[in-house]
């Protein structure tokens, strides 16, 4: 495997960790030289890609690639990726496999029913819509490349160095109460494992990557609180909260997703399939910093 990565984040760095021994080479792209830098000390190609241009480099290895992941968000005008290399990539000899990351932002609001990939979308969010269109542009070209896509759909993600623990240590951390809300979670380290999965036999199709448990987001907060042995944080009603609209975005949207397609391409069995076992993990390794 060859492995090109479009936007090297959070997530992406744990894709390229799971599938570094599989890889003869593995590239991703930043905008940040700092960044870039630390990844080629890693041993990852590091690309230069602002999302408005064409960049050579890129050109040049979309050529030898046999997989690539689409992990950098799309926005108003379209997906980067598809925009400045779309030629490059249809023209790539060896490619194999396209997986692209996604949210299950596009389902929107269900008011807490339980929904699967079979669920209509219909986006709330500017960002979710824009999604959608993502999702909708890369199913089209791969069909006319004839080449397996797997778009999968993330819930809320989390893991070292991005938890509600990091808040509790600063004491900023927040209980929010809102009646009948629930959000489903993922360890990047099972988003990891998924990718991994479908690229190494190169699935296509829809997968909901989301854990086991839809819960309320206070009691995770609780639950970190009393695992750390900090005082629990006083629930504090939605209706009065000082929220950023990002923030309150989150809040307008409630459902459950079910994982069934997930369990079957990883086998059955999930690193973290709640928080309890994720937060206990990194707490006892104290690795939660990240």
């Amino acid at each position: 495997m060859r492995l090109f990565i479009f936007g090297y984040g959070y997530s992406a760095k744990a894709i390229a960790n799971e599938l570094k021994e599989s890889c003869e080479w593995i590239a991703g792209t930043s905008r940040d030289a700092d960044k870039r830098a630390h990844m080629e000390a890693n041993g990852i190609r590091a690309y230069a890609f602002d999302g408005h241009e064409c960049n050579a480099e890129i050109s040049a290895a979309l050529q030898e690639a046999t997989h690539l992941v689409i992990s950098a968000g799309p926005n108003p005008q379209g997906d980067p990726a598809l925009k400045c290399h779309r030629l490059d990539i249809a023209n790539a000899p060896n490619l194999k496999w396209i997986g692209y990351l996604s949210t299950v932002g596009v389902y929107g609001d269900h008011q807490g029913a339980w929904i699967d990939e079979k669920t209509p979308c219909k986006p709330v969010s500017q960002r979710s819509v824009e999604r959608v269109a993502a999702e909708g542009s890369w199913q089209d070209f791969a069909e006319q490349l004839d080449v397996p896509l797997a778009i999968f759909r993330l819930a809320g993600i989390y893991g070292p160095g991005r938890n509600g623990m990091i808040k509790l240590s600063k004491g900023r951390g927040r209980r929010i109460h809102k009646e009948g809300q629930v959000f489903n979670r993922i360890h990047v380290d099972d988003i990891a494992l998924a990718v991994s999965r479908a690229a190494q036999s190169e699935k296509s199709g829809l997968y909901n990557v989301s854990d086991m448990e839809p819960a309320p987001p206070q009691d995770v907060v609780e639950y970190a609180a009393k695992l750390m042995g900090v005082d629990v944080p006083a629930l504090q009603d939605f209706k009065t909260m000082d929220l950023s609209p990002m923030a309150r975005s989150f809040y307008g949207e409630c459902k459950r997703c079910k994982n069934d397609k997930l369990l079957k391409l990883i086998g059955g069995q999930m690193r973290y399939p709640t928080y309890r076992e994720a937060f206990s993990h990194m707490w006892e390794n104290d690795i939660w910093r990240g």
